[in-house]
């Protein structure tokens, strides 16, 4: 991985107080190499894996030439183009049970579909469409040669590229390699990403890294961000390394810095990152590593650090995220999850945005990207999509409401309803 420093000359208008969004993208992913080591798993657990290299057919698939419906097989030279034609049924092709045997001239197969062409077929006429007579089947004029008949290796070729490198694993993708035989399936290793919120304001119930537990005391409130990131995390099929609560103090926060350096590829923290007295960990990420920006041009989520750092010769990536639960959600799904996808070694890891018309006004000033969550709806054939209220970033219960985010970009003015916006759908993403 190159010197973060060295990034920011690439970046024009370069800023680590107001980072657009498009820039604060491009930043980090340009330093962004896929995770080494590979796991060989059995073909039903590589589900939502990434594949470590090309998987290559070791088979044509279909293996042979097969009829695409129930007719009759039978040789196109047989047929006649201006007339009807009268072939003699000699037999049956089922699936998995072949016609044993060559056609001749004048002949034709009863055939099922998926059944296995004869030898000498070429073409394959629908049931609907013969009749039969005096025991021949009679064929109208018009018939297309080769038609109906699906060739040996049109849907992958011997030697043909299956599953490309760093493609995310689907269910579709399974039932693709077990048509191949393949059992097993390599695939890149999981990456590790080590967590935990700060603050001596976040209770819990578990004791965590000097943290009490047990009842809430006055001017306490119960840490969701960690089971947000966990949920987060585990969805993209991650390992997830619970840190736990870190205490506003230095020394504690050094220390969870360094566990996460020596367990994980990635460090995630929220809280601790604005100007505050007790914010340590802009002045932790600089003394411990590099500190590529740490304020966004963005709403929720402004108080947010990228760096690296480093501990006794090994390294990790640090996303030092906002406090607030709403923040810490949105500039993980825009900024850390794409991140983390790269590393992973997914290669298309930008989600489609849907325009939609808004229901309602909305309040924006150009020069920061703000993001509402929201609700979309198909209404009179428009994708339709309306906030759900109020917008505070600590409200995580609007997450819960929203089914998508409303991502207003940079340089845009306020909405005006029946505008279109850019709509970010959670399904696939939360």
């Amino acid at each position: 991985m190159p010197d973060l420093n060295q990034i920011p000359a690439t970046i024009p208008g370069y800023d680590p107080e107001s980072m657009p969004l498009d820039a604060a993208l491009a930043a980090i992913r340009s330093p962004l190499t896929p995770v080494d080591g590979t796991d060989t798993v059995a073909l039903r657990d590589a589900l939502d894996r990434m594949v470590a290299a090309d998987i290559i057919s070791p088979i044509d698939v279909p293996a042979h030439d097969n009829s695409a419906m129930d007719g009759y097989a039978l040789r196109s030279a047989d047929l006649r183009e201006d007339a009807e034609s009268r072939l003699a049924l000699v037999g049956t092709s089922l699936a998995g049970h072949p016609f044993d045997g060559a056609l001749r001239a004048g002949q034709c197969v009863r055939i099922m579909t998926g059944a296995m062409m004869p030898s000498g077929a070429d073409t394959v006429v629908m049931q609907e469409v013969v009749s039969i007579a005096n025991e021949r089947v009679i064929v109208p004029a018009g018939q297309k040669h080769d038609a109906n008949r699906r060739r040996a290796g049109e849907d992958l070729a011997r030697g043909s590229v299956a599953l490309a490198a760093g493609r995310r694993v689907r269910a579709a993708d399974l039932g693709l390699l077990g048509s191949l035989g393949l059992r097993e399936v390599a695939v890149r290793r999981r990456l590790k990403v080590a967590f935990f919120s700060t603050g001596d304001e976040l209770g819990t119930a578990g004791d965590t890294l000097g943290t009490s537990s047990g009842p809430l005391r006055a001017g306490q409130v119960y840490d969701s961000n960690r089971e947000s990131l966990h949920g987060m995390l585990t969805r993209l099929g991650c390992e997830a390394i619970d840190l736990g609560i870190v205490r506003d103090d230095p020394a504690a926060l050094e220390l969870a810095f360094r566990k996460g350096v020596a367990s994980a590829d990635v460090v995630i923290s929220s809280g601790g990152v604005s100007v505050g007295d007790a914010d340590y960990i802009r002045p932790m990420m600089e003394r411990l590593g590099e500190v590529l920006f740490w304020k966004l041009a963005l709403r929720p989520g402004r108080p947010m650090a990228f760096g690296r750092l480093a501990n006794a010769g090994k390294h990790a990536l640090l996303f030092a995220l906002p406090g607030n639960p709403v923040a810490t959600m949105v500039t993980f799904y825009l900024l850390v999850r794409p991140a983390l996808l790269a590393l992973m070694g997914q290669r298309d890891v930008d989600l489609p945005m849907l325009p939609a018309l808004a229901q309602q006004a909305m309040a924006k000033r150009p020069g920061r990207t703000e993001v509402l969550r929201g609700v979309i709806e198909l209404r009179d054939g428009e994708w339709r999509v309306r906030t759900t209220g109020a917008q505070g970033s600590g409200m995580l219960s609007s997450m819960s409401q929203a089914n998508c985010l409303i991502v207003l970009e940079h340089e845009r003015d306020e909405v005006k309803a029946g505008e279109r916006v850019e709509v970010l759908l959670f399904e696939g993403l939360v």
